[in-house]
């Protein structure tokens, strides 16, 4: 296992910011606003990907915050790659190989070593693991399950619906349906919801009141899915559409933020019902041992908001 060499002292030019071909200008993920893959940081390669999200997390930890001086003249945003490396105590030289996609399979020491640097949460450490765990092949096949069809129809007083890792909505109950959008009618809205979201802003600011929270954690769902799946060509093709068209979502992916789905709250506008304030759930279904498989979003009045009886219910 590559662990990396801590400092060493010498000071050799490696370090420096810019040194070393990377070309570009420095803390960015990677978005050139051409709407190509090429924009959104090692799509399709976890290599590239992890030097993204690397040079994306270090742009947003100023020095002051790790303790280190800082200063107005500063051209890099956040910590310089030799500011990261003393940091967690490797060499400048090692880092930016890690950062160029030339050093593979760092050590879980040196990876918690960058997480701590960093100030990473347990989600985004857990994606360095991803990141670095070379895979491949094609991402699991997803089918909703009779099974899964009947415990989403018994849960009749809740509104439910099941999500895959590209956002799309597969499955859903009636109230679902109806708190999401009718996803079931004629006039139905569009299902992929990052499609929604950066696609159709009108409606989805309209309906979210936290857009940019909503925004936020879907962007973060799709980097911790192209970590998983970096050989999905339909997932690749939704990034490399929300890249084009949204300058939204190429400010959030910029920003290197990974979020797993768990429990929270969420509000929305209903047409009928109005603004909602309502506590959620995620079920994960998974499709193999170890894989994100399907996502079951179960929802219920929060005690301290308004009764959702229209679409929940209750």
């Amino acid at each position: 296992m590559d662990g990396g060499n801590l400092i060493d002292g010498t000071g050799r030019a490696g370090g420096a910011e810019g040194v070393g071909g990377t070309g570009g200008t420095d803390g960015l993920d990677g978005i050139d606003g051409t709407g190509g893959l090429g924009g959104l940081g090692g799509i399709g390669d976890t290599r590239r990907a992890l030097g993204a999200f690397l040079r994306a997390r270090r742009g947003r930890v100023t020095p002051e915050q790790v303790g280190l001086p800082g200063g107005r003249r500063r051209r890099v945003r956040g910590l310089r790659r030799e500011e990261l490396a003393q940091l967690a105590g490797i060499s400048v030289d090692y880092y930016v190989r890690l950062e160029q996609g030339r050093a593979t399979q760092p050590s879980p020491e040196v990876l918690d070593a960058l997480a701590g640097a960093l100030g990473l949460e347990a989600a985004e450490r857990r994606h360095l693991d991803t990141l670095t765990a070379g895979r491949h092949g094609p991402a699991p096949r997803t089918r909703v399950s009779p099974l899964l069809r009947r415990i989403l129809d018994s849960m009749a007083h809740l509104p439910a619906f099941v999500t895959n890792h590209r956002t799309d909505v597969v499955a859903w109950n009636e109230l679902g349906a109806e708190l999401i959008g009718g996803l079931g009618g004629p006039g139905r809205r569009e299902r992929n919801q990052a499609r929604y979201l950066f696609l159709d802003p009108a409606s989805s600011r309209a309906v979210f009141p936290d857009w940019e929270d909503r925004a936020v954690e879907a962007v973060g769902q799709l980097r911790v899915a192209t970590g998983r799946y970096p050989e999905d060509r339909e997932l690749a093709a939704l990034l490399a559409e929300l890249s084009a068209r949204s300058a939204d979502f190429r400010r959030i992916w910029a920003t290197g933020e990974v979020v797993m789905c768990v429990a929270g709250r969420k509000r929305l506008r209903h047409p009928e019902a109005g603004l909602l304030t309502l506590d959620y759930e995620t079920l994960h279904v998974p499709a193999a041992p170890g894989e994100t498989g399907l996502v079951v979003h179960v929802f219920g009045a929060h005690e301290d908001g308004r009764d959702a009886g229209g679409p929940a219910g209750t």
